[in-house]
């Protein structure tokens, strides 16, 4: 056969070979984080996604774009803030939509515990799979001190035991989250976990992020410059807490802060490669394959810090009928 005939079957193949090679290219959402608002009724120094405005989606929005996600491989929504529940109603509806109409294997909200009540509990528990709650000291006085509370108010702790009970009871898995930083670096958590028995302790490096919590010239609200701690130190607190066995997840600044996809109050994924966190297009208005082009996302240390775990909730645990 003529050279002309295998160059034009070469030039015909060209199509379904780029079509290939996009396939293989595009990231799958596996894990979302969604902070659908940014208030909080609390002012931890080290947060790094403060309140910069009080904006929130309307639920048919936020719906239409976690339905895009989900036709995209999403299989856990995990909802942040900012503190979610001062959203109750909000976040409800969310985690009904997802495991009722999207199917989603795992729903989980990450918060300060102190805004949950039983009767949220008991409308939409049904449908949270993870219930996360940030404590990072079990000494009172530290939780104060970095702004782990609600005006200067101690009872952070007390709340913290309260709804792992009531979670407990409902057959929700808890997860402990602790941030390590200067004041409580050197503070042995082994009894208090041991009596809450998390099905997941991680533990965080405080991180510091540009225009979030790193001082006014930054442009940021909060400031924790001064409550950092070297790679050794957090090294000390994990080698403190070893015997707890593999419910310890550490996490350290490098495993952090490229591996998660977050997604801010206009579904734009945030991207922290520069030292910040930068917001891309939202994925309401270009879909989500070009927004998770601006979200700097790197998939193999995602899965390399065990973003993949068994996030589904027991169904045979829980002394509660819904």
């Amino acid at each position: 056969m003529s050279l002309s005939y295998w160059v034009s079957r070469a030039l015909s193949s060209l199509p379904l070979l780029n079509v290939a090679i996009e396939q293989e290219e595009k990231l799958v959402p596996l894990s979302v984080n969604y902070f659908p608002h940014r208030k909080c009724n609390y002012a931890c120094d080290f947060c790094f996604h403060t309140s910069k405005n009080l904006k929130i989606l309307p639920l048919d929005d936020a719906k239409r774009g976690l339905r895009m996600l989900a036709d995209a491989g999403m299989k856990k929504l995990n909802i942040s803030g900012g503190e979610p529940f001062l959203q109750p109603h909000f976040i409800g509806e969310v985690f009904k939509f997802c495991k009722e109409e999207l199917k989603l294997e795992s729903c989980s909200v990450v918060n300060n515990g102190s805004k949950v009540t039983e009767k949220w509990l008991d409308t939409y528990g049904q449908y949270l799979d993870v219930m996360a709650i940030s404590c990072d000291s079990f000494v009172p006085e530290t939780n104060v001190r970095q702004g782990r509370a609600e005006n200067g108010r101690p009872g952070h702790i007390q709340k913290v035991f309260e709804v792992t009970e009531w979670c407990r009871k409902r057959g929700i898995k808890v997860k402990i989250n602790t941030v390590v930083t200067i004041h409580n670096w050197e503070e042995n958590m082994v009894d208090s976990i041991q009596e809450l028995t998390p099905f997941r302790w991680k533990v965080f490096q405080v991180l510091l992020l540009d225009s979030e919590n790193t001082g006014k010239e930054t442009g940021s609200l909060r400031d924790a410059r001064n409550l950092t701690i070297t790679s050794e130190q957090f090294q000390a607190f994990i080698d403190r807490h070893k015997g707890l066995g593999d419910c310890l997840v550490p996490e350290s600044n490098e495993a952090m802060r490229d591996s998660y996809l977050n997604l801010d109050e206009d579904m734009r994924f945030l991207n922290c490669q520069d030292g910040g966190k930068t917001p891309g297009r939202s994925l309401l208005e270009v879909g989500v394959q070009e927004a998770m082009k601006d979200a700097g996302f790197d998939e193999e240390q995602f899965f390399g810090r065990g973003g993949v775990f068994d996030w589904k909730r027991d169904p045979d645990q829980g002394s509660l009928d819904w």
